[in-house]
This record gives C-alpha cells, sequence and structure tokens, in this order.
C-alpha cells in the first residue's frame, strides 16, 4: 500500500456509487447500520493488495446513512471496493457485517471477476485474494444521435437470444466470439430476417460460479446470466477488454448499432434475486451493506431467508429504498444506456410486500410503469414467481406485456395433436381476450411463444417426448417434466426420412401460427434455423457446444431460414395481424364484413367449438381499410389431424385468392411473394394434414 496521495474532501451523498466529476471522482454507499466504512482503491482488477485504504469519519464523511467521501485527481481506470463494519446479528436483526469482506459497490458501473472465488466469499474472513471489484468509469461518449427508437408494440417482432452463445461457436465466424462486438458482427443477418427487437438474456454482470456443487464438479457454470450481483453494470464476460474497464462503451456501441439498423433492444432482468443466494451464499454486497432491507427475512428468525424465487433469496422490492435502487436503476439503463425496454425475470415477486404477502398495488411496479423516464420503454412480466403466484392475465398495472404461458401450452397441444382444444387455441391465436380485455388491456399485453431460453428448442420441441438433461450432473431431475411435446414418432436423432420431414413440416407449423397470431410474436434464436440441444430443456449451466448456437444450419437449413424471413414479410404487410385492439366480430368498413370470419370444414357454417375430435381452424381475416389502402383479406385454415381435409375457399365479392403459404410443400413453395402467387380455384383445395395453409384475397 501506497502512502495516500490524493487530497480529499467530504463529498456528498448523492448521487451512490462512484461519479466522475470535475477534478476528482465522489463515492457514496448507504449503510444505516454500518459503523466503520473504508474505500480500498487499486490500480488493477488482479491487484493484489490495494495501493490505498481511504478510512471515512462519521463526523465528516456521513450524511443520515449515506457515507461518502471526493478522491481528488482520481484517474479514471481506477478499481476499488468497500469495506463496512458493524453489528454482526443475523437471527434478530437481519446484519450480517464482516469488517474483512471485500464488497462490490452495489453501484458499480463496470466490475471485474477475474479473481472472484465464490467459496471464499461464503466463508466468514478475508477474502481480498479472491473478491470482485469496480473500475471508476467516465460515462461520455458519443452518441451520433441515437436515441432509444419508438417502435410501436404491435408492429414488434421480438427475437430471444444469449450474448454469449449467439456467436461463441467457431461456426459464428466472428472476430470476438461470445461478446457485444460479436453480437454485432451478425446484425445484417438479423436486420434480413426482419425481427424488430432483440431480447438480451442478462447482461448485467452475473456470477457465472452460482450452480450447484455437482454441477460445478463437471466443469460446468451459470450460463444463462439469472445470478446478477451488479445491477448497474454489463457483464464482463461479454466484453472483449473487461480489464480496461470498457464495459459500458462495448454495450453501447452495440445499442447503437442495433438502432442504426432499425432494432431496439430489451433486457432480461433479474431483480426479483440476487446471487448471494441463502443463509450459506456469499457476501458480495447487498448481504455486507444492507441486507436487513434488502431481501425477504424471516420475522422470527432474520437469519433466515424467505425463497420466492427457488434462488435461495427474494428481493424485498417494495421496501422505498429498494424500490428507488430498482426503478434507478431501469431509469440509468434507458438514460445512458438508450434500451427500449425490460423483461422481468419472476415479475411476480416484485409484486409481494415486506412480508411476503401479495399487493394489489405494488409500489415498486406501479413506480416502474410511472415513471417519466420509463413512459415510452416497453415493459414485460414473467408474471408468475417459483412460490405458486401466477398472474397472467391479471399483473399488475396496465401498460404491461405479459409472457403468456397459456398461449405457449394450448398451441403446444394444439400441434401435438390434441383433440377439442380449437376453441381455446383460437382465442389465444385472438390475443387472449379471456385474460387481457376485461381489465382494459389490449392484444398487445400478451407476449405470444411456442419456444424460450427455458425448455425445448423448436426442433427439439418434435425430437423428443421427455426431456434429456443428463449432462447437467442432477440425474435428469432439473427442468420442465411436462414439455407438451411430440417426437414425431422417435425419440431423438433418425435417419428416417418421413419422420425428419415431419419435423420439418411440424416446426414452420409452430413458425407460421406464431407470426399469424394477434399479439406480440417472441422467437428463440436458432430456431429459424431449427438449432438443437439434444433434448436438453434447461441448458442453464451449459456454456458449452449444447447451447452454442451451430451456424452451420443456418445454412443446411436455409430453407427454414427463408421460411421464417417471409413469415415475418407476410406478417408486415397484413395491418389485419398487427392489431392494438381486439377482433369483434362485427360488420365494419365500406364492405360492411366482419373483422374476423369463422369457418367449418367445408362452406361457411359456424364452427363447432365444441366438437371433442376437432383437430382444425378456419378463419379469415378481412383486410384493414388504412389511408384509402385496402389491405388484402387472408384466409387461414390449420389442420393439426394426421389426414388431409379438402375445404371450399370462400367467396367475397372483388376477391380473388392466390396461395400464399403451404406448410406441408417443399420450399420455395412452402411461401410464395404475391407477385409470384398462383390463383386457387374456387372449389376443393386439399389442406394436408399437419399443415398451415394461408390464402391471400387481393
Amino acid at each position: 500500500m501506497h502512502k495516500l496521495e490524493f487530497k480529499l474532501k467530504h463529498g456528498n451523498p448523492y448521487p451512490p456509487g462512484c461519479t466522475v466529476t470535475e477534478g476528482g471522482v465522489n463515492f457514496s454507499i448507504f449503510s444505516r447500520h454500518a459503523t466503520a466504512v473504508e474505500l480500498l482503491l487499486f490500480t488493477a482488477s488482479d491487484s493484489t493488495e490495494p495501493s490505498h485504504i481511504i478510512t471515512l469519519s462519521k463526523e465528516k464523511n456521513r450524511t443520515f446513512f449515506s457515507w461518502h467521501v471526493f478522491v481528488k485527481d482520481l484517474p479514471v481506470g481506477t478499481w476499488y471496493c468497500w469495506r463496512l463494519d458493524g453489528p454482526y446479528d443475523p437471527v434478530h436483526s437481519g446484519l450480517r457485517f464482516d469488517k474483512d469482506k471485500h464488497l462490490l459497490d452495489p453501484w458499480a458501473r463496470a466490475v471485474s471477476h477475474k479473481r472472484w472465488q465464490r467459496a471464499i466469499a461464503c466463508r466468514p474472513g478475508d477474502n481480498s485474494q479472491t473478491a470482485m471489484r469496480g473500475a471508476v468509469v467516465d460515462l461520455r461518449y458519443d452518441w451520433e444521435g441515437d436515441t432509444p427508437l419508438r417502435i410501436s408494440s404491435e408492429k414488434a417482432i421480438v427475437y430471444e437470444l444469449h450474448v454469449g452463445g449467439y456467436t461463441r461457436d467457431t461456426t459464428a465466424k466472428v472476430k470476438h466470439p461470445g461478446t457485444f462486438a460479436g453480437l454485432i458482427e451478425k446484425i445484417p443477418y438479423l436486420q434480413a430476417l426482419g425481427i424488430s427487437h432483440v431480447e438480451l438474456l442478462p447482461v448485467m454482470a452475473f456470477d457465472e460460479q452460482d450452480v450447484p456443487q455437482h454441477t460445478a464438479e463437471l466443469g460446468l457454470k451459470n450460463y444463462w446470466g439469472y445470478s446478477t450481483h451488479s445491477f448497474f453494470s454489463p457483464h464482463p464476460g461479454f466484453c472483449v477488454t473487461p480489464e480496461q474497464g470498457t464495459h459500458i462503451q462495448e454495450f453501447r456501441d452495440l445499442v447503437k448499432a442495433l438502432h442504426k439498423a432499425g432494432m431496439g433492444v430489451i433486457l432480461d432482468v433479474v431483480f426479483n434475486h440476487t446471487s448471494e443466494a441463502g443463509t450459506r451464499g456469499p457476501m458480495i454486497n447487498f448481504k455486507g451493506i444492507s441486507g436487513d432491507i434488502f431481501y425477504h427475512l424471516d420475522p422470527f428468525d432474520k437469519s433466515i431467508f424467505h425463497d420466492y424465487t427457488g434462488c435461495g433469496n427474494t428481493v424485498n422490492a417494495n421496501h422505498p429504498l429498494v424500490s428507488r435502487f430498482i426503478i434507478s436503476c431501469l431509469e440509468y439503463w434507458v438514460r445512458e444506456m438508450h434500451v427500449d425496454g425490460f423483461r422481468f425475470d419472476l415479475a411476480s415477486a416484485l409484486a409481494r410486500g415486506e412480508g411476503g404477502e401479495v399487493l394489489h398495488n405494488p409500489p415498486v411496479l406501479w413506480g416502474i410503469e410511472l415513471s417519466e423516464q420509463l413512459a415510452r420503454t416497453k415493459l414485460i412480466a414473467e408474471a408468475w414467481d417459483a412460490a405458486g403466484l401466477y398472474q397472467v392475465g391479471s399483473f399488475p398495472g396496465y401498460r404491461w406485456g405479459e409472457w403468456n404461458g397459456r398461449y405457449r401450452d394450448s398451441v403446444r397441444r394444439f400441434l401435438r395433436g390434441d383433440k377439442g382444444i380449437v376453441n381455446e387455441v383460437a382465442t389465444r391465436l385472438c390475443g387472449s381476450s379471456d385474460l387481457y380485455e376485461p381489465h382494459g388491456r389490449m392484444p398487445i399485453s400478451s407476449i405470444n411463444f411456442i419456444t424460450c431460453h427455458d425448455g425445448f428448442t423448436l426442433y427439439d420441441l418434435f425430437s423428443y417426448n421427455q426431456k434429456h438433461n443428463e449432462a447437467n450432473g442432477e440425474n435428469n431431475q432439473d427442468g420442465c417434466n411436462n414439455s407438451l411435446s411430440y417426437n414425431c414418432g422417435v425419440e431423438g436423432d433418425t435417419d428416417n426420412p418421413a419422420i425428419m420431414a415431419l419435423r420439418r413440416q411440424q416446426a414452420k407449423n409452430a413458425l407460421a401460427i406464431l407470426l399469424l397470431s394477434q399479439g406480440v410474436p417472441m422467437l428463440l434464436a436458432g430456431d429459424e434455423f431449427l438449432n438443437t440441444q439434444n433434448g436438453n430443456n434447461n441448458g442453464y449451466c451449459q456454456d458449452n457446444g449444447l447451447s452454442w448456437l451451430n451456424w452451420d444450419l443456418a445454412k443446411k437449413n436455409a430453407d427454414i431460414v427463408r421460411f421464417v424471413q417471409q413469415m415475418i414479410a407476410l406478417r408486415k404487410r397484413h395491418p389485419s395481424i398487427m392489431r392494438r385492439h381486439f377482433l369483434t366480430g362485427k360488420p365494419s368498413g365500406e364492405r360492411l364484413l366482419p373483422d374476423i370470419i369463422w369457418h367449418w370444414q367445408n362452406g361457411d357454417d359456424v364452427p363447432c367449438w365444441d366438437d371433442p375430435h376437432a383437430q382444425l381452424l378456419r378463419y379469415t381475416l378481412i383486410g384493414r381499410e388504412i389511408h384509402e389502402a385496402h389491405e388484402a383479406d387472408l384466409h387461414i385454415v390449420m389442420n393439426m389431424a394426421d389426414t388431409a381435409v379438402t375445404i371450399n375457399l370462400p367467396v367475397f365479392e372483388g376477391r380473388i385468392w392466390y396461395l400464399a403459404v403451404n406448410t406441408s410443400l417443399a420450399s420455395p413453395g412452402d411461401i410464395v411473394l404475391p407477385n409470384k402467387q398462383k390463383r386457387a380455384g374456387k372449389s376443393g383445395y386439399q389442406v394436408a394434414g399437419r399443415s398451415v395453409v394461408v390464402f391471400e384475397g387481393r
């Protein structure tokens, strides 16, 4: 340790964290019960000893419950952490101060985990040689006029991806695999696909070592990133030069590049728990600073963490200080990082009060909804938690979209061939009015998905009836046991050409149904080229070829990529699919036709919604009249029976039907551009089993 060379001033309590200003750096940290506070400075992220230790004074460096100091002329690029002393009384007060622990600043803008060892942080005492550290960073950046995008939700097509796994495989052929920079190289591909937003699995700094012991012994680590510890810092593992503190610049470069290409950025955020886990978990920051308020603790024994998340702890999100922390963090990512929205993991945990009870009007959720800085961002809730709270259709607030788990399950059952559920499926395809309309919400409240990171990939959904998670080291006990999948006749790999063809056709059926549905469609990255995880439906710990995208499949299955591109294009040219408001079935417009007309197998008979054997949906969407332009009508047939059906196309004055989509045909006949479409006959069109057929009426 060097003799102190920097001049000090008292500093300011606001803003919290580390702030570079004219002439130096202000440090501030909140801790109500700390009795002694030290700021440790390091010359590098992996320095074994601090270059300076600054001891803060209660009289000069404390305002209410904030400890602060201003270090004059401290250079950007300095690394730092805190040591706090105070009461240790976990049972009665929930306080766990440890004067020897090196603690991360919860507001750190860039962190390093280069020396991190989770196991040592789980034990009391000194972890100075194995702790994480934050960096002093300058927030200045040339945005070149960039601002968050304002893409209407009804026009959104979301694409969920993992920053690391998207380009980590050698087949990605990027300069910096598995990084924000690597993803930038794939923007032309994303742009050609036609998506509007990328939804990034957690990119806030997380603990890669947070996995069960038996999983760690297999050399596996936390891959998905649902183990956040530093909510203001991009994850160092996704940076090219994290030890230089370039986290913010590298993430901003990605956002700016995506915006230039016309795509928004949605972050998957994890405010329901942290990587500090439960009683035996590590002390990283919150536990050693204000653990008595930041987590839900048992009122009779505060050493016990209430766990509504399945991850060891639950953030006490509706405590005023914690609520302010969460909202200010979100505002930071919008204001300083220009992100366009957030998807909240296990969002229902944020609806719980300080005693764990479910609140009708949770302050933190309303605070997010009503924040002026967040007013135009996308807000998406995973509307359940791990303790049984399920709020799909009833999540608090009005502006929130919801991952519609009921859509996923209904469509999977329909694709599987379940009979007698066409009434339910029709409701889901039309935006789930039963869930959202009674509460004054809209079809855009429904985030429709069939697959996501959690569960089977689309290809595996039609290749496996059972999960195959043995590689995770948990005896295949982890992951969902009810995937509603259909292996098309053989479990896993096969060289049977009929089964292989059916799997491809089923994948196209799923993609077509998703992109024809009212609401906001979300695609899982890699599904468009039939990526597989060999039946593993819980790849959270597989930072390897099992979860990384194999880009050779994009060439092998170029016909499926083309199908997705053209289905997205079809959706974009049909406003009747992209509605903000629910279909009514009532006549309107110049033609005085209902916006949707349901048909049965033949003719225009009223569908038999209660038929226990039904496996077919058939309807016409009447084109909308917008700005004197007349959209083509759509006649859509979804036949999930094994046998073909013959239909008669409906007759509308002034309209001729052209075949646009038939998933039973080989590419390029499976989807045809309008200028190459062939006129359909007036009657007797045969719709193959397990297929989706779409006609455009002009």
